[in-house]
């Protein structure tokens, strides 16, 4: 049965009409009126703005005449909505930024600022954020395909080479929206960059000692296409996997590669055999050469003062040849005497009987340089060295051959 079908109760109105007498609609500002007292109640009118069993009555509260239907609602009203909308609208803009990552505020689909870690606030509906992580360190990998692998080096050989590249985000801008796919442009400026060094080098030098060299050059040249396209991106490490010839032929290669191996190991053994023999003839040498000069130093000295002594006998034999002569001759005489071991002895008018130290005598012709001529006698009858003649010549025998000296005719005379 309906609410307000004739013959039902009287008091199912939804609209709370509880005229009795009007079966018919509810009117239409009677609803409204009702309405405006319940929100003059939420903030603080009067509990009812009039009766009247017309429904026309009015009431007298703080805004007035709080119906809709002539008069319009208070100013403050819409005011308090809209701070409320605006207050709601501000909040949902309040969003974080977590550290190692940049926020891209985008405005009317532009670009407008970036923002760092922390709190931060956009305006939505006009603008959005977009947070790009710059702290964290990717990788790519180039050189997992044999097309991409395979370059040609600069004297016309094909090798196998894979690189390793590590880079992050430098402008989170750059890399939102200058390029569409950031990820492939790196990887073709890579292969490009390593085509090209690869193709300016030699295969040996490659292989060989040049591949941390390689790799830098490679790493420089990718950073500045990168920085000319302005992809935001820094590569940070460029790493020179492996480089090596193709398969066909490794086996060829890898023979070269042993003997350039073994020439190296030869080249330095032979430069430690050298570092270890060359000081040692270096210094042989300079001993010998320290040798010389001494041995140079010595004969020009013993020249010398033959020369002086030769010098100063002739000046004593210009004085007295005679005296001279005979004195040389008898020192020539000890001299040769001296050194063997016969003894000569004048015995003419003489009957001193002589003692002769044989055994002396024997010992002394056996010593190089210590002659019997270099012996002298102590106090005992015992020889030392040190003097010019020995102690078994009597003062009448030394007489004797001065005697005769001086009666033998001289060597120029006898000539």
């Amino acid at each position: 049965m309906a609410w307000n079908e004739p013959g039902g109760p009287n008091n199912n109105d939804p609209w709370g009409n509880k005229n009795k007498n009007n079966q018919g609609p509810p009117d239409l500002d009677e609803v409204i009126k009702n309405l405006n007292d319940k929100i003059g109640k939420l903030f603080g009118g009067n509990k009812k703005g009039g009766s009247g069993s017309d429904g026309s009555g009015s009431g007298d509260n703080r805004f007035g005449n709080s119906g809709f239907g002539n008069n319009p609602p208070p100013m403050y009203l819409f005011v308090i909505i809209a701070v409320i909308a605006v207050g709601i609208w501000a909040l949902t803009g309040i969003y974080t930024v977590d550290q190692g990552k940049k926020a891209v505020v985008l405005q009317f689909g532009e670009a407008y600022k970036t923002v760092d870690a922390g709190i931060q606030w956009y305006a939505p509906g006009i603008q959005k954020y977009q947070i790009v992580d710059v702290s964290a360190s990717r990788s790519l990998s180039i050189g997992s395909t044999q097309h991409e692998a395979h370059m040609l080096t600069k004297d016309e050989n094909i090798i196998e080479v894979k690189v390793a590249v590590q880079y992050k985000v430098s402008n989170a801008e750059n890399f939102l929206f200058n390029v569409k796919e950031p990820g492939l442009v790196l990887r073709q400026v890579s292969e490009s960059a390593v085509r090209e060094i690869v193709g300016k080098n030699g295969m040996d030098f490659i292989l060989t000692e040049g591949r941390s060299d390689i790799a830098a050059k490679i790493g420089v040249l990718a950073q500045e296409i990168l920085d000319r396209y302005k992809t935001g991106l820094l590569i940070t490490r460029f790493t020179l996997q492996s480089a090596k010839a193709p398969l066909q032929v490794q086996d060829a290669f890898e023979d070269v590669n042993a003997a350039r191996e073994d020439k190296e190991r030869y080249i330095n053994e032979a430069q430690a055999y050298s570092n270890d023999v060359i000081p040692k003839a270096r210094g042989v040498a300079a001993r010998q050469v320290a040798g010389a000069q001494a041995y140079n130093g010595r004969v020009i000295a013993e020249a010398e003062g033959e020369t002086s002594r030769f010098l100063s006998v002739l000046t004593e034999y210009e004085k007295a040849p005679e005296v001279t002569r005979d004195r040389l001759y008898l020192d020539a005489m000890e001299s040769v005497y001296s050194k063997t071991s016969k003894v000569m002895i004048d015995t003419k008018g003489s009957n001193n009987l002589l003692y002769l130290p044989l055994d002396k005598m024997m010992r002394g012709t056996n010593m190089p340089s210590g002659s019997y001529g270099d012996t002298t006698s102590d106090k005992d009858g015992n020889y030392q060295k040190g003097s010019q003649q020995s102690d078994y010549r009597s003062s009448k025998f030394k007489a004797q051959n001065s005697d005769n000296a001086r009666a033998r005719p001289s060597i120029r005379e006898r000539r």
